[in-house]
């Protein structure tokens, strides 16, 4: 019903910058939230940014200053811009979306992207 395609991961040097998109497609009726998690190696899946319907945002401690997330609500698409990359920031990246759905009564749908690679090298 609802599909989440990430792009944008990939190989870089600590210090330079990534840009990342997520585009959500399918039945959808309304988004109240956008986000992005990662996952890295050994490690439990971590919020990184949200983008909450209103226009409010929230960043991990660990990506403030760094990381910004936005979105185009016409096109229902979420951007993080990463900017000043460091090793640990390696992981892969997943979207994440509340949604409703067209003609569901069942209230907000979580969907998931499938993820996409950061590698940053020292």
């Amino acid at each position: 019903q609802v599909q989440l395609v990430e792009s944008g991961g990939g190989l870089v040097k600590a210090g330079g910058s990534l840009r990342l998109s997520c585009a959500a497609s399918g039945s959808i009726f309304s988004i109240y939230d956008m986000g992005w998690y990662r996952q890295a190696p050994g490690k439990q899946r971590e919020l990184v940014a949200v983008s909450i319907s209103g226009g409010s945002t929230n960043h991990a401690d660990s990506v403030k200053g760094r990381f910004t997330i936005s979105r185009d609500n016409a096109k229902n698409i979420v951007y993080l811009q990463m900017n000043s990359l460091k090793p640990e920031d390696t992981a892969v990246y997943y979207c994440n979306a509340h949604v409703t759905v067209v003609g569901s009564i069942d209230g907000y749908l979580e969907a998931w992207g499938q993820g996409t690679l950061v590698t940053v090298s020292s």
